[in-house]
């Protein structure tokens, strides 16, 4: 990549190798997130040795985890690759891992027989291979760490620094200044077509040259597309393709299979929807209830708004280009600003929990109350509303807290940060209520900073 490219996961992966009841370690996520650049980067950093087997062009190798016992399969290795592998020193580094599944079916005797090697396996279209896996997977002996394209703060770590640290260090005590405050703003523009696919960041801190990142984002589109060949038939990989295309147009919006083509069965739609899924290239906003933690208890399968898997590509695959960086897109903000949050949210729990979203609807009739997400913060339910402006009407957000009984709302848009008690009318069932609440508003750019900011706020305990 020729540019030294800083991701957070590298501290999680740091606290895996000094861990003393350690596992051997898989790292999920979508084709170039930036999987393998982690890996060997830390390989480089804290151990002695490397040993990479890449199953997409190591094909030889694949006879070698024919056998079960670590020692015979370490000791082939280190034959075939002409090195030393030596428990504590050497970095056993299994990549695309779900061309082999004997490689996935041998984590588990490593963790029983080896457990002083340190083994981090990736895979891209894992959950695809796991599907007709025809062993039982290691369950217990393995650990999971899912990885997400960067994310805005990394964006900022490998472009300004500064910035960075100003954010991570700020409190709602303190004032932004306009001309901070448009600085950032500009930055998150920058991010919006740039996105967060290593390559692309990499591309634009060299450059900044939008029409190179645009090139680079057509061409991992592409990989993506060609990867859906190898699990699919032809009509399905026109399905992918399809639905990739509609989810970018359509974020934001709870899914008609009629309007990706009416011609298709829904039914095939839905399953090409769930497999692009499981490749993490979209993920589903599930309709929850909302009436407390975990939200997840209370989701609709069934019901779900997709989001992709990044703004970046959201851009290119909608033919949108930044051509003034100081205004965004209008037709296309309010969807820009709603997946970007989303694959943000993604982002602010542990690297090893595979993190859902929720959104919230009322499901009577003729009704349009909405909300963008659900957040659950110290065992507490959070509305979120997500505009791309300043300003936006709070209806469905009042609606939410009176019907529920809460008191506090959190809304991400383009102003200055805020913290107030406001009151309101409501009208529920022919009914009219009054609501008082307080209501966090952050700017976009501080969405990582989220749970740090709540914390900062204490809020009030339960009733």
């Amino acid at each position: 990549m020729g540019l030294i490219m800083k991701r957070f996961a590298e501290t999680y992966l740091l606290d895996w190798k000094d861990r003393r009841r350690r596992k051997p370690l898989i790292i999920r996520g979508a084709r170039q997130t930036g999987k393998t650049y982690l890996v060997e980067k830390f390989a480089r950093t804290h151990f002695e040795k490397f040993v990479k087997v890449d199953f997409e062009f190591d094909v030889a190798a694949y006879s070698i985890f024919q056998s079960k016992d670590p020692a015979l399969i370490t000791n082939e290795l280190a034959l075939y690759f002409d090195t030393d592998i030596v428990a504590q020193r050497t970095l056993l580094f299994l990549d695309e891992i779900q061309a082999c599944p004997e490689a996935i079916a041998a984590l588990r005797y490593f963790y029983e027989k080896m457990p002083d090697l340190h083994v981090i396996a990736a895979g891209s279209l894992l959950d695809f291979a796991l599907r007709d896996f025809p062993y039982s997977m290691p369950v217990g002996r393995i650990e999971f760490m899912y990885l997400n394209p960067m994310t805005f703060e990394e964006f900022l770590w490998a472009t300004t620094p500064r910035l960075l640290e100003y954010i991570r260090q700020w409190s709602l005590k303190d004032p932004i200044s306009a001309a901070l405050h448009s600085k950032l703003k500009g930055s998150l523009r920058n991010f919006f077509f740039t996105g967060g696919m290593p390559e692309a960041v990499a591309s634009y801190t060299r450059n900044q040259n939008f029409f190179e990142v645009q090139r680079i984002l057509g061409t991992i589109l592409t990989t993506m597309q060609n990867d859906f060949a190898k699990y699919g038939s032809r009509k399905q990989q026109i399905f992918y393709q399809k639905i990739m295309h509609y989810v970018a147009g359509n974020i934001g919006r709870k899914v008609k299979y009629v309007n990706i083509d009416r011609d298709v069965r829904s039914g095939l739609l839905k399953e090409a929807f769930h497999l692009l899924a499981m490749s993490k290239v979209v993920h589903f906003v599930e309709r929850s209830g909302g009436n407390g933690v975990p939200l997840g208890a209370e989701a609709s399968a069934t019901a779900f708004k997709p989001i992709f898997l990044d703004v970046g590509l959201v851009n290119s695959l909608c033919g949108l280009k930044l051509l003034n960086p100081e205004e965004l897109i209008t037709i296309h903000e309010g969807g820009l600003a709603e997946q970007f949050i989303g694959q943000e949210l993604l982002n602010l729990e542990p690297f090893f929990e595979d993190t859902r979203l929720y959104f919230w609807n009322r499901e009577e009739k003729n009704s349009n109350a909405e909300l963008d997400y659900l957040l659950s913060h110290q065992n507490r339910v959070i509305p979120v509303e997500v505009k791309a402006g300043k300003t936006g009407t709070l209806k469905s957000l009042h609606l939410f807290l009176y019907a529920k009984a809460l008191k506090f709302g959190l809304r991400f848009n383009m102003d200055m940060p805020t913290l107030g008690n406001f009151s309101a009318k409501v009208r529920l069932k022919n009914q009219e209520g009054h609501l008082e609440y307080t209501l966090l508003s952050l700017p976009l750019y501080l969405v990582g900073q989220t749970n740090r900011i709540l914390d900062e706020i204490k809020l009030a305990p339960k009733p």
